[in-house]
């Protein structure tokens, strides 16, 4: 039996959720850059990134599909209270920030297509929407919203990169033969393995399963190629921003302002109509980012603030609501204030420098959890899975004390 494309993609998991959740304009930022300073020198890097998320998503989904319950949880029942207390203020920092970093990103991307409103106001009216959105509908709404943006955002990103027609040998070459640029390179990986890929929203991967009714160990093979699926997306596209940016060279700027300077570069080669796309794309690519974000990360509060209460029998369906929804509002809400500080860009990068510090902890932990046999049974990490958190702790710890030196060099 043979299958729309349209209905195949009705049927996938939300790997593909996770995906454009975790490639906002951080993202844009890091891969745009690479290629306008190094063109395809690093795509080898991009894609080691995404191998290293799959490792730690995979570990996470593993870990529930053998307990039944969230890896956050877990954070608050079977940890030291320590853990607990460190992640709470690691939430509440990390989600003002996101707050104000997707929101003025949005901003950014709207009024770049539509220049006759300020872009702290759309930030103002996207934020504010995309609430309303995940609080007045259910799950199966936000899911059609979101693969009908993330259809749009590939569509105009890895449409123009393909039609900018860039030399295949390049990039193969990019891709499987690994190099790194004296100059500038080694900073340039560790901003790929920070930026690439998404931090907190890895874990919201757990609360779509739920939603999708996965939720034991025989959906195991599912799950994995589900998240196969998520990061083969980020790779290719991260493979597009780099390439839509690689002849910029000197020309670029930093900040969320190189994507209108690669917006240009393609208007230059393809035309103003592409051009315009170029900044369709964008705009989706920063959307499904923030929706991702919103209705994901409230399930983060709601799991911790029930953890707390040492048991799921001490929470109502109306509790958990109520939390839900007084977490929603505080990553639409306060943050944006932020907005009139007129500096979007600090802001994004003040998030993605927050991002830094979740990646090693997620690691370490998953690296205890999942090889207590007692809790994983059959499930339990084996030496391939043992290896690969291995290497993602040293990697992200690496990024992590990079963004301290850079602070304290500040």
């Amino acid at each position: 039996m043979s299958f729309s494309p349209l209905q195949r993609l009705r049927e996938l998991g939300p790997g593909l959720i996770l995906a454009a959740a975790g490639i906002g304009a951080g993202d844009v930022v890091v891969a745009s850059v690479t290629g306008a300073k190094f063109g395809y020198l690093l795509l080898w890097a991009l894609l080691a990134t995404c191998l290293l998320k799959y490792a730690l998503t995979e570990a996470l989904s593993r870990w529930q599909l053998a307990t039944g319950e969230t890896v956050v949880r877990a954070w608050f029942t079977r940890l030291p209270r320590w853990v607990g207390v460190y992640f709470w203020i690691y939430l509440v920092m990390w989600t003002f920030l996101v707050g104000a970093a997707l929101s003025s990103a949005c901003g950014l991307a709207a009024s770049s297509l539509w220049p006759q409103i300020p872009a702290r106001w759309w930030g103002l009216i996207h934020g504010l929407g995309f609430a309303a959105l995940v609080a007045l509908n259910r799950y199966s709404t936000f899911q059609k919203v979101m693969k009908l943006l993330i259809a749009a955002m590939a569509a105009c990103v890895i449409g123009s990169a393909v039609a900018l027609r860039p030399p295949l040998g390049e990039v193969a070459t990019g891709l499987i033969l690994p190099r790194l640029p004296l100059n500038g390179g080694p900073t340039a990986l560790l901003s790929l393995l920070g930026g690439i890929g998404g931090s907190l929203t890895v874990v919201c991967y757990a609360y779509w399963l739920r939603e999708e009714k996965w939720t034991t160990a025989d959906k195991l093979r599912a799950v994995r190629a589900d998240v196969r699926l998520a990061y083969l997306f980020t790779a290719v596209f991260g493979v597009a921003l780099v390439v839509t940016a690689a002849d910029l060279g000197a020309a670029a700027t930093g900040g969320t302002g190189i994507a209108l300077n690669v917006a240009s570069r393609v208007g230059d080669v393809l035309g103003p109509a592409a051009q315009v796309i170029y900044l369709i794309g964008f705009w989706c690519t920063v959307c499904t980012a923030t929706l991702g974000v919103w209705q994901g990360v409230p399930h983060v509060w709601v799991d911790a603030f029930a953890a707390r209460q040492r048991g799921n029998a001490a929470t109502t369906a109306g509790q958990r609501r109520g939390w839900y929804l007084g977490s929603l509002a505080f990553i639409a809400g306060p943050p944006l204030i932020l907005l009139w500080f007129q500096k979007p860009v600090a802001v994004v990068i003040a998030f993605t420098v927050a991002g830094a510090f979740f990646m090693p902890f997620l690691a370490a932990t998953l690296l205890y959890l999942n090889n207590r046999r007692e809790w994983m049974g059959a499930l339990a990490n084996r030496r391939l899975g043992n290896v690969a958190l291995t290497v993602s702790l040293v990697a992200f710890g690496a990024v992590c004390v990079r963004q301290l030196v850079t602070l304290a060099s500040d």
